[in-house]
């Protein structure tokens, strides 16, 4: 069976694309990074947009497993205030992967800002062994609140107000938060795109 290589080792994000197989009966052996024999070279997302990263990701993979399919995803916030900001820095923005201080640097430069409009993206670069590419793209639109929200989730969810649910992110079960999230509507679109591009 063909193997289908995640460029991650997120065990949620795996379990989440093995079911959308599974609902599509698409057979791919879902593979996380950790899982490969080869030594990984490293992976440096100085792409200026999250399909940029994705795509250095999945190249850099390919580099290792060149028979597979891969699969990428990069996503963030983009406040429109900050004129986008954290963008593709959203994981190192006040630092590296440091989620309290990257949700404080983004209130303080909020503060007495009355526009908190944002947006949460995710693109997925699928590719195979032949350099092919697919794209997805998922996107939630919400407003950044004045204080933190919530325990569940990670990164900028207890912050990141959704209005139909009149939640954050971080309000959300699990359940609800993959129905609408940005990840989740990337993979909806890529399970859309995806029994057709296999068969080109």
């Amino acid at each position: 069976m063909a193997r289908l290589i995640l460029a991650s080792n997120n065990a949620h994000k795996i379990s989440e694309l093995k079911a959308m197989l599974a609902m599509l009966h698409i057979e791919l052996t879902v593979v996380p990074l950790n899982e490969l024999d080869s030594n990984i070279p490293e992976i440096v997302e100085n792409g200026k947009t999250f399909e940029e990263n994705a795509t250095i990701k999945v190249q850099t993979i390919a580099k290792v497993a060149p028979n597979d399919y891969i699969l990428a995803d990069d996503s963030g916030l983009s406040v429109d205030a900050l004129a986008g900001q954290p963008g593709v820095y959203s994981a190192r923005y006040a630092g590296d992967h440091d989620d309290e201080a990257n949700i404080d640097k983004v209130l303080t430069k909020l503060s007495g800002e009355k526009n908190r409009t944002a947006h949460f993206n995710s693109v997925l670069v699928l590719i195979d062994n032949h350099g092919r590419r697919l794209v997805a793209n998922g996107q939630v639109d919400g407003q950044i609140t004045t204080a933190c929200r919530g325990n569940n989730g990670f990164g900028y969810d207890p912050i990141f107000f959704v209005p139909q649910f009149d939640k954050t992110f971080a309000e959300l079960t699990a359940e609800e938060k993959n129905h609408v999230s940005h990840r989740g509507l990337a993979l909806k679109s890529l399970g859309q795109q995806l029994p057709d591009w296999l068969k080109g």
